[in-house]
């Protein structure tokens, strides 16, 4: 819904840098190696979950990843992978959703509301029913899961390390990809997973680290996921990152509605604006867009266990 402002007449009108503001960017070339969007929030876009996936085939988005990070939001996206071809599922309590869980919630800042205190039984009971969402065929991954400072105090790290860590057991345990949530926890993400010994696949949603970073991650298998943030004039950090990341270790995504692509930032992201993001990546990595699509279409039918086609199997 557009944000109004205040006008002479007292109408309320949304003005017309806001209406551009709030209006989808138009839709780019189409991909001639069709791709997949490793990472999209479907249930806070503006449409139909039909319209987003034909606008996004339409471009040669031909699959998309829906990722849980609460459980409504996490049986959400286990429905609509069952009901669509084209879509798979992850399922998870974001690291910011653990400390609402056992802290409480009394702004209500999350979709839920305000929450009164749970404690650790509250949380270890959502993460039970996390983990029998996991178990179904359309779920492909668990997470997004990890840790955040950004948002959660030292308060909340306990929860979301803990959280973190029954996270990784329900990965191993039905032996599907773990995608994580990493925002300002490099060094800790890196220092849990290997406490707990991490799945055979691990992928890092938004890759937010450096190239050093990006080191580390490739010796120990881990894909690395780049989202339109990587176009921002001030993310060289990320550009040096990808620069050095094995092309058989990176996959691009949306991170929709958020991270919407230079020339578009700002304004609402959607699974169809992948083209712009993968063509930034192939110039930063010096290869050819067909070639990296082709990668990257591989990479994430390999990580989530699905043909480069697309569909249930």
């Amino acid at each position: 819904m557009a944000k109004t402002t205040s006008t002479p007449d007292g109408s309320g009108k949304a003005s017309g840098a806001q209406k551009e503001k709030d209006a989808p960017p138009p839709p780019p070339e189409p991909l001639r190696v069709p791709v997949a969007d490793s990472h999209t929030h479907l249930d806070m876009q503006s449409g139909t979950v039909e319209e987003a996936l034909a606008k996004a085939a339409s471009v040669g988005v031909t699959t998309v990843v829906q990722v849980g990070c609460d459980l409504a939001g996490s049986r959400w996206a286990a429905e609509t992978a069952a009901a669509h071809e084209s879509v798979w599922a992850t399922v998870a309590l974001h690291p910011n959703e653990a400390p609402r869980i056992v802290l409480g919630d009394p702004d209500g800042w999350s979709r839920q509301g305000a929450r009164q205190p749970g404690g650790d039984a509250a949380l270890d009971a959502a993460l039970d029913r996390i983990a029998a969402l996991a178990a179904l065929p359309q779920v492909r991954g668990v997470g997004e899961t990890g840790l955040d400072y950004f948002r959660t105090g030292p308060d909340g790290m306990a929860a979301q390390e803990r959280s973190f860590r029954r996270h990784i057991a329900i990965a191993k345990e039905h032996g599907k990809a773990l995608v994580i949530h990493d925002r300002e926890a490099h060094d800790d993400v890196l220092r849990v997973l290997a406490e707990e010994g991490a799945p055979d696949t691990v992928v890092f949603h938004c890759y937010s680290g450096d190239a050093a970073m990006a080191k580390v991650c490739a010796e120990r298998g881990y894909y690395m996921s780049f989202a339109g943030n990587v176009t921002f004039k001030n993310a060289q950090p990320l550009r040096d990152a990808l620069a050095v990341a094995p092309l058989d270790l990176v996959l691009v995504e949306t991170d929709a509605p958020f991270l919407t692509p230079v020339p578009y930032r700002g304004r609402p992201n959607a699974p169809y604006l992948i083209p712009f993001t993968l063509r930034a990546m192939a110039e930063v990595k010096g290869v050819p867009e067909d070639t990296l699509a082709t990668a990257v279409a591989a990479n994430t039918a390999r990580v989530f266990g699905y043909g480069e086609g697309g569909g249930a199997s």
